[in-house]
């Protein structure tokens, strides 16, 4: 279920993509009578999680808005569902020239949502069977937070604050800027305690000594930041369930089967959003030429 915030944000991208692609007008487009009709396949060229399927649909709902014959889409995958190689996302027919203006974009949000999904996911199951969880942090590409947010959490990982606005996270500098960590902490939680919009106060440290006085002010949520396993473990044992344990720093799927074992509660992934590698689809074409039969245009990597 798309939520309303979401899907102003989904209109909202499609619009800009759109609008940087195709600008004053598609020349390219011109090549193409303008009523012809054209049908497509959008394939899986390797196996991973689909994401991004209202954001493919809206690209070419709003080039219909602009008076083309309305383009039908019919999808074979739900989102979410895992994909295999040669496997058909979706089918699509409509007007030519709407299509070979669209496909760019609608390809662009659907490779680069699959490939945040399905990274997320082979990181949910690297940790299946431990008490951590995967989630992400605010190194998203800008402008596309939520969308990257949410394609977090179709592949099974959970969100971290947001953004600025609806959560505190205290920093090295905020420490330093505040004069200490229960400076810091008595003054975050004392914003919090003003603003209803914040969800939740979370402190790094950055060894056993700073996350033992983050403890002793009262912190519920700890970052720990770079933590070594044997420091992780250690973290565990000291912490006893006082607070929420999250791991960060750089952390590779490598990692993560050894960090969750220290007992950890999270671990946080800036690389799900920041280090996209896009998902492996291609495009067949089979074009309706006026009547004059169907010529086939050969697949084409994208």
């Amino acid at each position: 279920m798309i939520d309303p915030l979401l899907k102003e944000e989904i209109t909202a991208n499609a619009r800009r993509a759109l609008a940087e692609d195709i600008g004053a007008g598609d020349l390219s487009a011109e090549l193409v009578p303008a009523g012809l009709t054209i049908k497509a396949r959008v394939m899986a060229r390797t196996s991973g999680i689909l994401c991004g399927q209202a954001w493919f649909d809206e690209c070419f709902a709003q080039l219909d808005r602009d008076g083309a014959t309305p383009t039908r889409i019919v999808w074979q995958a739900e989102e979410g569902a895992s994909l295999a190689p040669g496997q058909t996302l979706c089918e699509l027919e409509g007007a030519a020239r709407a299509l070979l203006s669209g496909e760019r974009s609608a390809l662009n949000f659907l490779q680069m949502l699959s490939g945040v999904a399905s990274k997320t996911r082979q990181c949910v199951n690297t940790v299946a069977d431990t008490r951590a969880r995967i989630v992400d942090t605010r190194k998203t590409l800008p402008g596309l937070r939520l969308a990257q947010k949410y394609a977090v959490r179709t592949g099974g990982g959970g969100n971290h604050r947001l953004a600025l606005w609806d959560a505190i996270l205290i920093k090295e500098n905020h420490i330093l800027a505040a004069g200490g960590i229960r400076a810091a902490l008595h003054a975050a939680l004392q914003i919090a305690q003003k603003n209803p919009r914040c969800r939740f106060v979370q402190i790094e440290v950055e060894n056993l000594a700073e996350m033992e006085a983050a403890l002793a002010a009262g912190a519920t949520m700890l970052l720990l930041d770079n933590f070594d396993l044997p420091a992780l473990a250690r973290a565990v044992q000291l912490n006893r369930g006082r607070a929420v344990l999250e791991a960060s720093g750089g952390l590779t799927l490598a990692d993560l089967r050894a960090v969750a074992a220290t007992g950890i509660d999270r671990i946080s992934i800036g690389a799900l959003t920041k280090d996209v590698q896009a998902f492996d689809l291609s495009l067949l074409f089979l074009a309706d030429c006026g009547g004059q039969g169907t010529s086939r245009i050969p697949a084409a990597r994208l």
